[in-house]
């Protein structure tokens, strides 16, 4: 499988192989939403919290005696019943994460992958130059590639093309080493760096 290599400009320089066991592999949409569930579950925090009898303030004196008065008996004015009492059965801090096997995570990476090359959606960059860290210089090379809403994937840390798409709200740029699911399916575009091509084939 081919993929025209670009350069920033929006020219053709060459034509760059994509290997077919990542990008020409099939689809499986089950798998990619079973990823992006566990991505999620993975990002909550659940810090939500609600208090018990034991936690709520107040509480501590008996508030008529057991016997003789025709009321029902009761011990704490925070008595779940009450209100201003304590939760029963609330919800308490808890982690919603959990995991997959490896091989999965990594077919359901090559589905997602395969799914922006079929659909049209994967451009190949030679290379992104930047004269330096400048937010209207990234922008300027993204429009004239006609592209507003992508996911950039670098091979290495480069902190010119980090912090120069950081506040571009659309454009997000990962390393090959943090590249996953849910971001590729967030963004209509994916940009491969050409060396970032070389590295995934390592990973994958």
């Amino acid at each position: 499988m081919e993929a025209p290599l670009m350069n920033t400009a929006n020219e053709q320089v060459g034509q760059v192989d994509l290997p077919d066991d990542i990008f020409a592999c099939p689809v499986n949409e089950a798998l990619l939403w079973e990823m992006v569930r566990m991505q999620q579950a993975n990002r909550r925090k659940g810090t939500h919290s609600t208090k018990t009898r034991a936690e709520v303030r107040g509480g501590g004196r008996k508030l008529w005696r057991q016997k003789g008065t025709g009321r029902a008996r009761v011990g704490s004015r925070r008595s779940p019943l009450w209100r201003g009492g304590g939760a029963v059965f609330g919800p308490r801090h808890r982690d919603y994460g959990y995991t997959m096997p490896k091989k999965k995570r990594k077919l359901a990476l090559r589905s997602a992958l395969a799914s922006k090359a079929r659909d049209g959606e994967l451009v190949v960059l030679d290379a992104l130059e930047l004269p330096g860290i400048k937010t209207k210089a990234m922008a300027r090379a993204l429009g004239a590639l006609g592209i507003d809403n992508a996911l950039i994937v670098i091979p290495e840390k480069d902190e010119v093309i980090e912090k120069s798409a950081r506040n571009l709200p659309k454009v997000k740029v990962l390393r090959v080493d943090g590249l996953n699911v849910y971001d590729v399916l967030c963004y209509d575009k994916l940009v491969l760096l050409r060396g970032a091509l070389e590295k995934l084939q390592e990973r994958l």
